[in-house]
């Protein structure tokens, strides 16, 4: 297909969009177009950034991509038309598994992988025109970058946010790695490998992301309105913050009590035994302290069995419960009832400090548990008494029977409404939120308790076991402590993987670089950490470095941070919505703390968009409904591609392509292409005195497109530009068209307004009309406002709400004039026929309705 008209002077030829392309692409390479501005250049314009999630460098760019590149593009052209400083860059982020699994199977260097794949992706790029500022390139895999992954982790390692621990972890078998929590699926399998993740046990960097849980929540309250609800309430859910009491149970024959989280300390009268999680060292430390060899031995082959259970099987409700007594007893702070503790595998390790208190009347796995193994189950909160009202008068002994048909011990079904509570000592009576208070306030009177908060957010893993990534910058002297490399010593560089066993196989691929781990610190004999770090670090400060890529003295300058930061529009894929963004969020809370930055959210706005699929699901080599975008391209085009993906719907919707037109939007581009060069009038011609209608719609689109683009119905406003392409060419076709100034006028809007989705076609009219390039850099035209007050409307006339006439009429027609032109239209006399009018309902100057019944 072609963007050049053919024989029919509406269908795109057989050949030339190709050279349109390479017509523009050696142009905006020689003019830089996109070039942010200075202020040093004494550019004063107003400043905005837009950016869009950079790719992975795993082969060529896909459909998703096309997408993704596409929308984000249009904000940006369309705020530098607006006569902003846009500042629009790209780079790749290129360190991580992919590359290096890629490389291992076909036996290279993962640098030669991945710098051959960003390669063939820039080049991709520059033929799909984004607008980019093609001076500010950077990629996360060059020292020059991941020097400052880590500076910025001996800064945080400075104020104790970055520290080293003995952890059970998330394992990947298959690529022989850990896993941040967030990178573990909800089946239980890793996002990378596929692999069902098991537990392992090893000493890891962490980043204390914990620290910020209070924040990372409350300021999402900044993001109302200008991110997705569905992304904030994911963050808010990963997060997980509620609010209880830490309660410390005594333990016999241990000198610390244990510490157990509850967010129901009203029910504590009703704990009949604790639980432990197998895999803690609280219950490893409990169980080596009880004198019986045999609860030991049952112990270790219960740990064994769970080791190889996932986070999602060990937390499914309706799963069998099994557990081991571990000998221990703790004792009830309130009522001081000895309870038996359990090691069971529904209680996970990085829950508090993996123990719960177990209230199985009111906790269905409690309860599970509870009849599984033949424990008490004691009901404390009446559900059948009303939590309004004054306090219900308990009998003195505070027993109150409980119906067999209600008793959890009876018929499996804990408890979990609301209700008073019940054999519950002095708190009888009060409802939950009244007990928990008084609780509470009990338990830190007596210094056994006090109120408190906890999260499902757990402190962000970085330690991976694999070359390809940034080096951590610590070395450990002959008695193993950790000592910070100096920063005058960064960045700490990665061996050459020549010699080198990269294959997956527990164990970090850099401890086999002797030379490179064996190193001195001053003169001082020193051996490097071989681990390298979680990917997501590197992203989650690259918006900064794009302010000054090329620094070597500063990961950012202050000064571009305070002329351009935060982002002013983000732009990315919704899978994204968890960990990149959160870590993104944390790490700038961080810089600001330090004083880095004056700002505490990293993206003002958020565009997600959807997924391209084909034929209903997502495009897989293995379901045979792949879909190449080179393919695409090179059938269709590239703006006909770029403007199926902006019209297909809106941005957030997933695209099916079969349900699409690539060649449909090659047919319109080719006969905007064949407006522009039919225009016969100069470019300093005299609107006003063109077509009148031609130019109230023309200026109606002036008025209504930054709305439409700001609002991100970036399909609506396309729609609008076809409709004033065909009015064009009606008005073209009359006879004078071609050389009515309205149709000058309209064609200039069309190539302006198309500008901002297809930039080949638009810069080829803009050539055609006389102008020199950039159309993208002409700026917004501002409508008449004489041509937006309607001279006339059309007014809807309809009986009983049926749709029978349509007539032109005045915009200030009042109500009565509207009815009588109603009652005297033919059709509407027509269809009343017979009939009796009940009722007339005027709202001028757009619709009258007419209702009628059959007369009796």
């Amino acid at each position: 297909m072609s963007l050049t008209p053919g024989p029919d002077r509406d269908e795109p030829g057989v050949a030339g969009f190709s050279e349109v392309q390479d017509k523009w692409q050696r142009v905006w390479e020689e003019t830089k177009p996109f070039a942010t501005a200075t202020a040093a250049s004494g550019d004063s314009r107003p400043r905005k950034y837009i950016l869009d999630m950079f790719p992975y460098p795993s082969g060529d760019l896909h459909m998703g991509h096309a997408e993704a590149y596409a929308l984000g593009d249009v904000i940006a052209r369309y705020w530098r038309q607006q006569g902003f400083n846009v500042l629009h860059p790209i780079g790749w982020d290129s360190f991580g598994l992919p590359a290096e699994n890629a490389a291992i199977k076909r036996g290279v260097d993962p640098r030669e992988w991945t710098y051959a794949n960003i390669a063939q992706q820039r080049e991709s790029m520059r033929r799909y025109a984004p607008s980019f500022d093609w001076d500010r390139v950077l990629h996360t895999s060059d020292p020059e970058y991941y020097k400052w992954n880590q500076w910025l982790f001996l800064k945080m390692y400075e104020r104790g946010l970055a520290y080293r621990k003995d952890s059970w972890v998330n394992w990947d078998p298959v690529d022989q790695t850990v896993l941040a929590n967030e990178q573990v699926l909800p089946d239980g399998t890793s996002e990378r490998s596929g692999a069902i993740v098991v537990k392992k046990k090893l000493t890891q960097w962490y980043l204390r992301i914990t620290a910020y849980a209070d924040r990372l929540l409350d300021d999402l309250n900044q993001l109302e309105g200008s991110w997705p609800s569905k992304v904030i309430a994911m963050q808010r859910n990963w997060i997980g913050r509620s609010t209880g009491a830490d309660i410390d149970f005594a333990v016999e024959g241990r000198t610390e009590p244990v510490t157990v989280y509850t967010t129901r300390p009203d029910t504590l009268y009703g704990a009949t035994f604790m639980v432990v999680a197998p895999d803690s060292d609280l219950a490893a430390e409990l169980v080596a302290g009880s004198d019986d060899a045999e609860i030991r031995e049952r112990f270790q082959d219960y740990l064994q069995r769970v080791q190889k259970s996932t986070e999602i099987e060990r937390l499914t409700v309706d799963r069998e419960k099994t557990g081991v007594f571990t000998g221990r007893y703790a004792i009830n702070p309130l009522n001081g009832e000895r309870l038996p503790i359990w090691a069971a595998d529904y209680v996970l390790s990085d829950y508090g400090q993996g123990a719960i208190m177990a209230v199985p009347a009111h906790d269905q796995r409690d309860l599970d548990f509870a009849r599984a193994f033949d424990l008490p189950v004691r009901v404390v909160v009446d559900t059948t008494q009303p939590v309004t009202g004054a306090i219900r008068i308990i009998p003195e002994d505070g027993e109150l029977p409980v119906l067999d048909e209600m008793d959890p011990g009876t018929t499996g079904v804990a408890l979990s409404g609301e209700g008073r509570l019940i054999n519950s000592g002095q708190f009888n009576g009060f409802s939950k939120v009244n007990a928990i208070a008084r609780v509470i306030a009990h338990l830190e009177a007596q210094g056994v308790g006090r109120k408190a908060k906890n999260y499902r957010l757990r402190d962000w893993l970085i330690s991976r076991q694999r070359y390809w990534g940034t080096p951590i910058p610590i070395v450990y002297d002959e008695d193993g402590n950790e000592i910070p490399v100096p920063e005058d010593q960064l960045p700490v560089a990665l061996p050459p993987s020549e010699g080198l066993d990269l294959k997956p196989k527990g164990t970090s691929p850099l401890g086999g670089a002797t030379e490179w781990v064996q190193t001195e610190i001053d003169g001082k004999p020193v051996r490097r950490d071989t681990d390298t770090m979680d990917t997501f670090v590197d992203s989650s400060w690259y918006f900064l470095r794009f302010l000054s890529p090329n620094d070597p003295d500063k990961a950012f300058d202050p000064s571009e941070v305070d002329k351009w930061a935060p982002v002013d529009q983000y732009v990315g894929g919704v899978t994204h919505a968890i960990l990149h963004l959160l870590y993104a969020r944390f790490i700038t809370k961080v810089l600001f703390d330090m004083g880095y930055v004056n700002f505490t959210e990293p993206f003002t706005a958020l565009l997600n968009q959807g997924m391209v699929l084909m034929d209903g699901s997502a495009m897989s080599k293995s379901k045979g409904n792949l879909v190449r975008l080179s393919d695409q391209l090179d059938e269709f085009g590239v703006d006909a591609v770029r403007l199926t993906m902006a019209f297909a719907g809106p941005p957030e919707d997933d695209i099916d392509w079969a349900d699409v037109s690539p060649a449909g939007s090659a047919k319109f581009l080719a006969r905007a292409l064949r407006v522009a060069r039919d225009v016969d009038s100069s470019p300093d011609v005299v609107w006003k005195n063109g077509d009148d209608r031609l130019r109230r719609q023309t200026h109606r689109l002036w008025a209504d497109a930054p709305g439409l683009i700001e609002a991100f119905k970036f399909n609506v406003l396309v729609a609008r530009i076809m409709e004033l392409t065909n009015a064009t060419r009606k008005v073209i076709d009359s006879g004078a068209g071609p050389t009515d100034p309205a149709v000058r006028e309209a064609a200039e809007a069309i190539a302006l307004t198309l500008s901002l989705f297809t930039p080949y076609t638009a810069e080829e009219m803009w050539e055609i009309l006389g102008y020199p390039p950039s159309v993208a850099l002409y700026g917004w035209r501002k409508p008449d406002p004489t041509l937006l007050v309607d001279e006339s409307v059309t007014a809807i006339m309809q009986v009983d709400g049926k749709v029978r006439d349509r007539l032109e009429v005045s915009p200030k027609i009042g109500g009565e004039e509207l009815e009588k032109l109603a009652r005297a239209s033919v059709a509407v006399t027509r269809s009343i026929g017979d009939r009796e009018v009940v009722n007339v309902i005027v709202r001028a100057p757009r619709l009258v309705n007419i209702a009628t019944k059959p007369v009796s």
